[in-house]
């Protein structure tokens, strides 16, 4: 095929990660990239500890502790429109907490960061709720169509009832 579209998705693990889940991971990066149909993407991906997220947070955002998912767009202004350079890191200790606390296995929830830095990449914003609704609903189909559901709805509706 002559214009299909190029992604380039390359996954760090740091040692005693979970290997299992990059190709799982990659999947839905692409999955996400397709959907917004992006024609060309080099997406980096590190999975990393709690320790090494937290200082992440703290020197870019000036957050204090760890958080699940960060995105780093890497175009300059010249980039094609549909061309994506970013970077997501993943907290895997985090993946893991929650998808203990939310009843899923820890691959959906590492997908679910995977989706949710993609759409942050893509241009998403979760800062409002009405915005955090779009892109949490986006992240529900995407995840769906390559067979995990609705892990961001199931784990809201789950955290509703408590």
């Amino acid at each position: 095929m002559k214009n299909a579209p190029i992604y380039d998705v390359r996954i760090a693990l740091r040692s005693g990660e979970v290997p299992k889940v990059e190709a799982k991971v990659r999947k839905a990066i692409r999955a996400a990239l397709r959907r917004h149909g992006v024609v060309r993407a080099r997406i980096s991906v590190a999975l990393v500890n709690d320790a090494a997220m937290a200082r992440l947070n703290r020197d870019h955002l000036g957050h204090n502790g760890p958080t699940d998912v960060l995105s780093f767009d890497l175009r300059d202004e010249a980039s094609e429109k549909k061309a994506i350079d970013g970077e997501i890191v993943m907290s895997v200790d985090m993946a893991m907490k929650q998808a203990r606390e939310r009843g899923h296995a820890v691959e959906a929830e590492l997908a679910l960061y995977a989706v949710h830095g993609t759409l942050h990449l893509l241009g998403y914003d979760d800062r409002r709720k009405a915005d955090a609704a779009r892109m949490h609903a986006m992240e529900d189909e995407v995840l769906s169509s390559i067979g995990f559901g609705t892990v961001y709805a199931k784990s809201t509706d789950q955290n509703a009832e408590l």
